[in-house]
């Protein structure tokens, strides 16, 4: 028999994301250093275990008519067919249509966290997506329809009482549609998803709970759609 434990490799997991945060929380006294520390706890986290089609980064959003959304501190979108619209000296800005997930990631979730990162994937959310036909030896598939840009929050602790109880939902629910966060993670506490309605999971194990079902999100999510590069282009002439 293997001396390996799959229930120890996935606690170690979770122990390892929430003992990183908690070392930021105790010695880093900056708030700026301390929410740009846990945000790199978190891109860490994805570059290693999503698959290769995703990318993780601290990055804008912008489309094909201009408009960029707010600086999000983790951006989730594709690698394999979208391509960067520029990268420099970390600075990083992806199309629109490139997108699968964004996050915001701090130390604490509260009341003001959730209401900024509503405000956050909002800007995303907004943007213009172009979906063009995908040929085919045949002819060409119709432009695949846009896929739903997931949501979320990122913390290891929450200012409530209960950490995962009613002012933790009614919160979420004070913005179900463009500012809708789909789920989210406390690490020392538990993790969200919503489906039909928000479900909350007290989990001990939750950064590892959360990162599974973000995964079978995005596996449903399937491929980014074909984008017009051209219309990106046309600025070129601005």
């Amino acid at each position: 028999m293997s001396d390996w434990s799959l229930p120890q490799l996935l606690h170690s997991l979770h122990w390892d994301i929430e003992h990183s945060l908690e070392v930021i929380r105790k010695t880093i006294a900056h708030p700026g250093m301390k929410g740009d520390g846990s945000e790199k706890v978190w891109l860490e986290l994805f570059r290693t275990y999503l698959p290769e089609r995703y990318k993780a980064e601290n990055a804008f959003v912008v489309d094909s008519k201009g408009d960029f959304s707010e600086q999000q501190d983790v951006v989730i979108f594709d690698r394999q067919y979208s391509p960067f619209v520029f990268n420099y000296q970390d600075q990083i800005v992806v199309p629109a249509e490139s997108v699968y997930a964004v996050f915001e990631a701090k130390q604490t979730v509260n009341k003001d966290l959730i209401e900024y990162a509503q405000n956050k994937v909002s800007s995303v959310r907004a943007l213009h997506r172009t979906s063009l036909p995908i040929p085919h030896a045949g002819g060409e598939y119709p432009p695949k329809p846009l896929i739903p840009i997931i949501g979320g929050i990122l913390c290891l602790e929450s200012e409530w009482t209960p950490e995962m109880g009613k002012p933790l939902v009614k919160q979420l629910n004070a913005d179900k549609n463009n500012g809708l966060l789909n789920i989210g993670c406390i690490a020392s506490h538990g993790y969200f998803n919503f489906d039909t309605d928000f479900e909350i999971f007290s989990e001990e194990k939750a950064a590892t709970a959360f990162l599974f079902k973000l995964i079978s999100i995005l596996q449903r999510s399937a491929t980014v759609p074909m984008i017009d590069i051209e219309a990106y282009s046309n600025w070129l002439n601005k």
